[in-house]
């Protein structure tokens, strides 16, 4: 780390906010803290997840591993004043540093650039910067009313994030539909407003529709020209959703072709913690057509430090038409690929440590290859083996 002043200078600032935390994070955030007693302190509150191991990608032609690390850090603070709560947020990832420029290596993965060409079998780093808002929350009869303002946030559409749900929360690997269903999550600048009332909660967001640049340390200002919004519900241990949004020209290689993206999704958290599952679907409506994402996923605990999970997809790909920046007018053919994937897994956590526990796990992933890529990718299988770090509980404290 000496040898890289801004990496040391990114861990000094993580270390700087730990003690805040968990940030809202879409319909199916988790994260649940109570009022404090003295309505004139703030609340702080954090969470993290650290995953290090080694990744490694066998398809025909081309082995390709990298010992990486995928990580997270969110901070929150809360406080009464006059008759609403005030809430701020946070949060970073160390990925720019820890992982390689072109990404994470992944089979099938696409989404985003590097070097202005699109990223074929790579997921991207995220950036440091994933969240970064202020949120004012007010009672109105049975129910709520909400606004927040976020240089870095996540617009009204889709599941929660993929890194925050239960159902995925040992998994360090993005879904291969990430980018038809909760790709959204690290969108510079955004505004949302909403009502919640009897488990239903209504919200619409303004923000801008363009992913972020490759330069994954910075924030990426722009006009807000694309909206969404979501309906989503909540009893007990049970969630869903339904959202649409319009992006205008999301990705860099397609300046001129705007996106329509729905998605729908059901969850369930058990109360006791030993299952979590989501049932997810996505669909981007593009210029060279649609493009689907099923998903299934689940998390299984059959004790307080054993967690097994699994993963199941059907998606279609843009990766044989893929190719550079199209000029205005320009529209082409692009033969899509359905591709399938199944992912199992397993963690073990042999330590408490540093408030936490620190986890033994890996996993494996095999596929279904359509025809029109069987002859460049063969019969191909992903392996994990990594150390993961999460936290116990929230961790709470107020400051007046």
């Amino acid at each position: 780390m000496s040898r890289h002043p801004r990496a040391r200078c990114c861990v000094l600032l993580v270390l700087a906010i730990f003690p805040l935390g968990h940030a809202r994070l879409g319909a199916q955030t988790e994260h649940v803290h109570p009022a404090p007693a003295d309505s004139a302190a703030w609340t702080w509150s954090w969470d993290a997840r650290v995953f290090g191991g080694w990744n490694y990608q066998r398809r025909k032609f081309r082995d390709f591993q990298r010992v990486e690390s995928q990580n997270w850090f969110m901070g929150s603070g809360e406080r009464q004043i006059r008759d609403g709560r005030l809430g701020v947020h946070t949060m970073l990832s160390l990925e720019p540093f820890t992982m390689q420029r072109l990404g994470s290596p992944q089979v099938f993965q696409t989404g985003e650039t590097f070097r202005q060409a699109p990223l074929i079998d790579y997921q991207h780093p995220h950036d440091l910067f994933m969240g970064l808002g202020v949120r004012w929350t007010r009672p109105v009869a049975s129910g709520r009313v909400f606004a927040e303002l976020a240089p870095v946030g996540s617009p009204a559409i889709g599941p929660g994030v993929f890194m925050h749900r239960p159902s995925a929360a040992e998994n360090p690997t993005a879904p291969l539909g990430h980018h038809q269903m909760d790709a959204t999550h690290i969108t510079h600048g955004v505004v949302t407003a909403g009502v919640e009332q009897h488990g239903l909660t209504f919200e619409g967001s303004w923000f801008r529709g363009a992913e972020p640049d490759e330069n994954r340390k910075d924030i990426d200002f722009g006009a807000l020209d694309s909206y969404a919004g979501r309906l989503s519900w909540r009893r007990a241990e049970w969630n869903a959703q339904v959202s649409a949004a319009h992006l205008t020209t999301p990705e860099w290689v397609h300046p001129f072709s705007d996106v329509t993206r729905l998605a729908a999704s059901i969850g369930y958290t058990g109360s006791d913690g030993r299952l979590a599952a989501l049932v997810a679907w996505g669909q981007n409506r593009e210029i060279h057509g649609i493009l689907d994402a099923y998903l299934v996923e689940a998390t299984v605990r059959t004790d307080a430090r054993h967690a097994w999970y699994t993963r199941v997809e059907l998606t279609t790909k843009d990766i044989v038409g893929a190719g550079g920046r199209h000029p205005p007018g320009f529209v082409h053919f692009h033969p899509l690929s359905r591709i399938g994937a199944l992912t199992g897994g397993y963690v073990f956590d042999a330590v408490d440590a540093m408030g936490g526990r620190v986890g033994i796990g890996g996993d494996v992933s095999v596929y279904r290859v359509p025809p029109n890529l069987r002859e460049n990718y063969g019969a191909p299988v992903s392996f994990h083996l990594f150390i993961r770090y999460r936290p116990i509980g929230a961790q709470l404290h107020a400051v007046h």
